[in-house]
């Protein structure tokens, strides 16, 4: 349904750190609001696919992220504006910690997100040997910054009716706080977690019966007509949110620069093994005017016919062996770089472009187009936002250009038999690839350890856009222009 004033019914649900079980308790929440008729709008604060995953899933559409370091704020708003405007309500999950933010003053914290979208916030606090004190926790949070709007508790973890008891007891008496629900200790892992949290969705057998599982716990242990009149209680947003303003910049949006007789084909990589990508992303390539061609090295034995070829995070360690014994399809995607096939890779795209992959000691040959040899560790090698700045030559950005982005990665790089001047980036903040460097350049090929957000990062679909472009009329032009 879309709305025609300023009211955008909203909850953000919270936690006092990570691993509190927000996600799974933002999952079951949407998912019963979604079984019991409601259009819910996920949202994700902070840089995640794995969770984003999972929400979307739930909402049965996409998930959108929210991240006021990565993308400019009155871009965040019109995010939230634009994929809240056909939904009866949304639902936002933070990250890690209701005030946890990369600077003393928590500017990219959920507390800031939740005061610049004026949205309730739902704690939810895991109570594992806990009673009184989680009302002094609660009290604290409150005080914290009054400014933010905490409207509800969720419990999780009770051990049973008497820890229930005497936690709804202490919390609702001490901060007047109502407790909307109080989740068990769940017997049934319908969730399974690696290393950076839950297993994305796509590699999981049985998601569809994890998402009906949360949706069962919600409806039984949380008061979704409380939480869901909570949503509706939230004040109207600005007038730049209003229907007719948000038609008008969607319209705009919608209108690629260029019209062209034929879309360019940017092709992406996708499967279990490389799913990371932000829908933002997906969608400022699409704007930009591209027919997308989704690819597999897990099942296809063949690349597409594209004109770029974008790479994603993920997990390919986790398919080392299927992705080493694809041997033609390697062939082809080198073949293809070499001939100036623009090709942008992020993490998980970045190790598959490289030489080798080590694993417990066993070496699996990748693609081979950058001289890169990555080996893991169990203990991250990066994990946080990062700022690079554009050094040398590259098809996609402008040297002298600053970017915002984010890196999570366990692996490392065991050898590097490239040059300075190939690695485009140095890295004001963050790890990168080697020696504060990242960005390895060859041909139109630029891979990274950095991820970007397009709506912080405007240059790069339209960059892959030009270079597709380019490439497609090299192509018709023949060998020689190549």
């Amino acid at each position: 349904m879309m709305r025609n004033n300023t009211a955008f019914p909203r909850i953000i649900i919270s936690a006092i750190r990570g691993g509190s079980g927000k996600t799974i308790i933002s999952t079951g929440i949407i998912a019963a609001f979604k079984a019991a008729g409601k259009e819910v709008s996920p949202f994700k604060k902070g840089p995640d696919y794995i969770d984003a995953g999972w929400l979307a899933l739930a909402a049965g559409r996409p998930c959108y992220n929210l991240d006021t370091f990565l993308t400019p704020v009155d871009l965040v708003l019109t995010s939230f504006y634009k994929h809240s405007l056909y939904a009866d309500l949304s639902v936002i999950e933070g990250n890690r910690g209701l005030y946890d933010g990369i600077d003393l003053e928590g500017t990219t914290s959920t507390a800031e997100l939740a005061k610049l979208l004026r949205a309730p916030v739902i704690l939810c606090i895991d109570c594992t040997k806990s009673t009184r004190t989680i009302a002094a926790v609660v009290l604290g949070c409150i005080h914290f910054d009054r400014n933010v709007d905490i409207k509800g508790v969720i419990l999780n973890r009770v051990a049973g009716a008497r820890h229930e008891n005497i936690l709804k007891r202490s919390i609702e008496h001490h901060t007047g706080v109502p407790v909307l629900g109080s989740v068990p200790k769940l017997s049934r892992q319908s969730f399974p977690e690696r290393h950076m949290g839950l297993i994305p969705t796509p590699e999981h057998k049985w998601a569809a019966d994890s998402i009906a599982a949360a949706a069962e716990m919600a409806v039984k242990y949380i008061d979704l007509d409380k939480l869901a009149q909570t949503a509706f209680d939230a004040p109207d947003l600005p007038a730049a949110g209003s229907a007719e303003n948000i038609e008008i910049s969607e319209k705009k949006a919608t209108e690629p620069p260029v019209d062209f007789k034929i879309k360019p084909r940017i092709g992406i990589m996708k499967d279990s093994a490389f799913q990371f990508y932000y829908q933002e992303n997906i969608d400022a390539l699409i704007s930009e005017g591209a027919e997308l061609v989704y690819t597999s090295p897990l099942s296809d034995k063949t690349i597409p016919d594209v004109d770029a070829l974008y790479i994603g995070g993920g997990f390919p360690e986790t398919h080392a062996k299927e992705l080493s014994e694809n041997t033609f399809y390697k062939e082809e995607l080198k073949t293809l770089a070499e001939t100036g096939l623009p090709i942008y890779a992020e993490c998980g795209g970045l190790m598959y472009l490289g030489k080798e992959l080590v694993l417990d000691g066993v070496t699996y040959e990748m693609a081979g187009l950058i001289p890169v040899v990555f080996g893991f560790s169990k203990k991250p090698q990066a994990h946080g936002y990062t700022i690079v700045m554009v050094e040398e030559n590259n098809p996609y950005y402008n040297v002298g250009t600053e970017i915002r982005g984010h890196e999570f990665h366990y692996s490392s790089v065991i050898k590097w038999n490239g040059e300075e001047k190939d690695l485009a980036f140095r890295l004001k903040r963050g790890s990168g690839l080697i020696n504060n460097r990242d960005g390895v350049v060859f041909k139109n090929v630029l891979a990274t350890y950095t991820h970007i957000h397009a709506l912080g990062t405007s240059a790069w679909a339209e960059a892959m856009i030009r270079n597709a472009v380019k490439y497609r009329e090299n192509k018709k032009a023949g060998p020689a222009s190549m």
